[in-house]
């Protein structure tokens, strides 16, 4: 029985990371904060690990004090992360620095495991071919242009550079019950209202999150180590196809398009980041978030992640978009 631990279990996807790892017979164990809600992490079989991972002699502690001596876990899944900060200090921390840590104390106890994959973004790449809309790939040079992408890809670089077993996963947008970013765009949906931006043609790729955690255990149990994967849905979608596939699950028959040029997003977003300072809290728009949504081309090339596992999406947008709504409205997100 493979023994895994997910570090940032409590995020968006850690709840189906964990429910793949269990179905696979897998012993699982949780790494959370202390103050991360558990309320995705129900499943009595779960093992849970308090990390307080601002204090790296308390990380490697905590490593050695959840397993008999000796023992080590066969896979690592590091999924923690953050996706809004008000400097790149502030991301590379996070993003960086705290994976360090992990690494390091890893190392230190001598429990360096089989696989070590971790979740990056598709930001790492910044901005992709707006002409002939050529799909990112694995061979391209990555050049971020927001400060999350770049923090992250300074964490790939890290793990690339060290003597970590390593797989990344560069995922494009993940969706599904649970997310909350999606949900406001299906929630003005449902309202009658869809809001994009830009006045050139966007492609839009997804991975719904059933998918990623299918793909994940698939990468730990089948891919080769120093491999870097892109992980989306092979198809790309324009704006207005995920507005027709979005408003035929949640039962609107019809949805009026407002597009709003780039100069009143940058506006809006400028303004969120002056608020987001002076809250000290980063706002969901702000100027890095603004250079990832007026980005035009989001399609992925997969073919890597399907040569050396299978990784083959069973779930596309129209489904996904149902399974979506299906949740939010048993949750009472979306009425």
């Amino acid at each position: 029985m493979k023994k895994v631990l997910i570090a940032g279990a409590g995020g968006f996807t850690g709840g189906f990371l964990a429910k793949e790892c269990l179905r696979r017979g897998w012993q699982v164990w949780a790494g959370v904060r202390a103050s991360t809600s558990r309320v995705f992490l129900d499943d009595e079989r779960l093992k849970f690990i308090v990390f307080d991972f601002d204090d790296p002699a308390s990380v490697r502690h905590t490593l050695c004090s959840a397993l008999p001596e000796g023992e080590k876990w066969d896979y690592i899944i590091y999924n923690l992360g953050a996706t809004k900060a008000l400097s790149f200090r502030e991301f590379s921390y996070v993003n960086h620095d705290i994976l360090r840590n992990f690494t390091e104390a890893l190392e230190g106890a001598d429990m360096i495991p089989e696989r070590f994959l971790y979740m990056s973004s598709l930001s790492v790449m910044g901005k992709g071919d707006e002409r002939g809309y050529t799909p990112f790939s694995t061979a391209d040079i990555p050049h971020p242009d927001t400060r999350y992408g770049a923090s992250k890809l300074k964490a790939e670089m890290l793990l690339a550079s060290g003597p970590m077993p390593y797989i990344i996963f560069r995922c494009t947008g993940i969706y599904g019950p649970h997310e909350r970013d999606y949900l406001l765009m299906f929630k003005s949906i449902a309202r009658g209202v869809d809001f994009s931006v830009g006045m050139r043609r966007q492609l839009l790729t997804f991975i719904y999150v059933e998918d990623l955690a299918v793909a994940v255990a698939d990468a730990l149990e089948k891919a080769p180590p120093s491999r870097t994967y892109i992980i989306s849905e092979p198809k790309a979608y324009t704006q207005k196809e995920f507005r027709s596939l979005a408003a035929e699950a949640l039962g609107r028959r019809f949805v009026l398009p407002l597009k709003a040029p780039l100069w009143v997003l940058k506006a809006v977003c400028a303004a969120g980041g002056l608020i987001g300072r002076m809250r000290n809290r980063p706002m969901t728009l702000n100027p890095d978030k603004y250079r990832i949504m007026k980005q035009r081309n989001w399609s992925a090339d997969i073919s890597d992640a399907a040569r050396d596992f299978g990784f083959a999406p069973r779930t596309d947008l129209r489904q996904g978009c149902r399974k979506a709504v299906e949740w939010y409205r048993k949750a009472g997100w979306i009425k």
